[in-house]
């Protein structure tokens, strides 16, 4: 039994990744993580993507902001009129400002029509979503590893993982010189690599103490896969 993770798919074509899958010889016998992010900016926003997740026994979503951000959202599944327009608060409607403004609105367009066709298909894929773990804690090929969706923000190595935020594990953006627990590695997405440098794109980036595995599919490129139990990377 082997362990993957990928992260940031964005509505990534599910055939496709499913031939990524294929291709590094992943089977049912093995273990995925994907580390946050699968909805928005393409597509059906992922939606299929998570559907078939759901019905997979040996994936596992980690939480993403942008999972984060559709949950504050629901609101906005149903139809919009004036009366219930003015009804939202401000809170709401900075939330909602913030989710299409992060690629957001493929996916509202896809959970509407998905409501209206099959509504407790909706709430299961909800469901699904508010369940995810913020990280996930695993050993393969002799290693531990901290897996989660964009690094530790604001981290010492005297803290547990449960005294990370949300918004340290979902929003944090680690530099180049940032160094995590010497003892295991952390595994991460949410800042397409090519943002550290243009010889990094599409590509994973490692350091010593953490690998990053966005390779900038919310743009035109691919997500890759990282085999945990030697470090071996697959693209499309």
């Amino acid at each position: 039994m082997a362990v993957y993770a990928t992260a940031d798919l964005h509505g990534y074509p599910l055939a496709e990744f499913r031939k990524l899958l294929g291709s590094s010889g992943f089977s049912p016998r093995d273990d995925l993580y994907v580390l946050g992010d699968v909805i928005d900016r393409h597509g059906s926003g992922g939606i299929d993507l998570l559907r078939w997740m759901m019905c997979q026994s040996n994936v596992e979503l980690i939480m993403g902001n942008h999972e984060a951000m559709m949950l504050r959202s629901t609101f906005a599944f149903r139809e919009i009129t004036e009366e219930n327009l003015d009804a939202l608060t401000a809170d709401e409607l900075d939330q909602l400002s913030l989710w299409l403004a992060n690629g957001g609105e493929v996916t509202l367009k896809t959970m509407k029509a998905l409501l209206r066709s099959d509504p407790e298909l909706v709430q299961e894929i909800l469901a699904y979503c508010e369940d995810a773990p913020l990280y996930a804690c695993v050993e393969a090929g002799g290693r531990e590893f901290v897996l989660v969706h964009a690094g530790l923000g604001g981290f010492s190595p005297d803290k547990d993982l449960s005294d990370y935020t949300p918004d340290d594990l979902l929003w944090s953006r680690p530099g180049l010189e940032d160094r995590y627990d010497e003892n295991r590695i952390t595994v991460f997405g949410h800042t397409p690599t090519e943002y550290y440098g243009e010889e990094y794109r599409g590509r994973a980036l490692r350091t010593p103490t953490w690998i990053n595995i966005d390779t900038g599919a919310q743009g035109k490129a691919h997500p890759m896969l990282l085999r945990l139990d030697d470090l071996q990377e697959f693209y499309p």
